[in-house]
């Protein structure tokens, strides 16, 4: 299935991105598979909050290149049928994403969709869509409350040449908390189960009021990002890129 899913505390369920060997790289099935455990778990009644964090030396190193040279189609009608694998957007409570590594490119999305997002000292970001010929149409705008959109444009704009330290998201206000590498789980679970022993219904109605603010405020530019994003899938360097990279040759833009 590409992850693991674990329940630490009451009420808290820990789901980790399971693919090491590709630094726990996005598939259409691991999007699939996510998609179906977020819908499942909104049912339980007892849930309180969820921990996302990755297996190994990467968070999420974004979609896997073999997804990315293979022929390109939606997830569904829209942008919500698009990122229903982010927990966030299908789940009523607060998800805590702890990044334990490289976080690039569609991991990002889980990074702007968490409710509270700690990470490891050594844990870096990075978009590097624009390197291998895709539009980062979705991230950036995602991104738009919670970083400085120069920051933003340098990461989507430098591609891979721009990786980003979790020091520096610290202080940008993104990250949280920096947490020792060896410490991050530990924390990212206490973290969890403090809000778990929270009212269950204040939670979930504080919760409600300010993604309220944050969905009004930036979802209409993804929206408008995404079908550029759809649009570039006709364009040759889209599929040139991947090809390129899985290739470890340097790719040939068209005109």
């Amino acid at each position: 299935m590409g992850m693991v899913v674990e329940e630490p505390a009451a009420g808290v369920v820990l789901v980790r991105l399971d693919r090491p060997e590709r630094m726990n790289a996005l598939t259409a099935g691991l999007m699939s598979d996510l998609e179906r455990l977020w819908y499942g778990l909104r049912e339980r009644a007892d849930l309180r909050c969820v921990v996302l964090t990755g297996t190994g030396r990467g968070f999420c190193s974004g979609a896997d290149a073999g997804f990315l040279s293979a022929e390109r189609a939606p997830r569904g009608a829209g942008l919500a049928e698009e990122l229903s694998f982010v927990p966030g957007r299908v789940l009523d409570v607060p998800v805590v994403v702890a990044v334990n590594g490289v976080c690039a490119g569609g991991g990002l999305h889980f990074v702007a969709d968490a409710d509270i997002v700690i990470a490891a000292e050594s844990a870096t970001f990075l978009d590097p869509h624009v390197s291998v010929g895709q539009v980062s149409g979705i991230e950036p705008p995602s991104l738009a409350l919670r970083l400085p959109l120069p920051v933003i444009s340098r990461m989507a704009l430098l591609g891979r040449h721009e990786r980003v330290s979790a020091r520096r998201l610290y202080d940008l206000g993104l990250v949280t908390e920096l947490v020792p590498d060896a410490d991050l789980l530990d924390r990212a679970v206490a973290i969890a189960t403090t809000v778990a022993s929270a009212s269950p219904a204040a939670v979930r109605a504080t919760r409600r009021s300010y993604r309220r603010l944050s969905d009004a405020v930036v979802e209409p530019a993804m929206r408008d990002g995404w079908e550029d994003v759809q649009r570039h899938w006709l364009h040759p360097d889209a599929t040139e890129g991947p090809a390129a990279l899985q290739a470890k040759r340097s790719p040939r833009w068209a005109g």
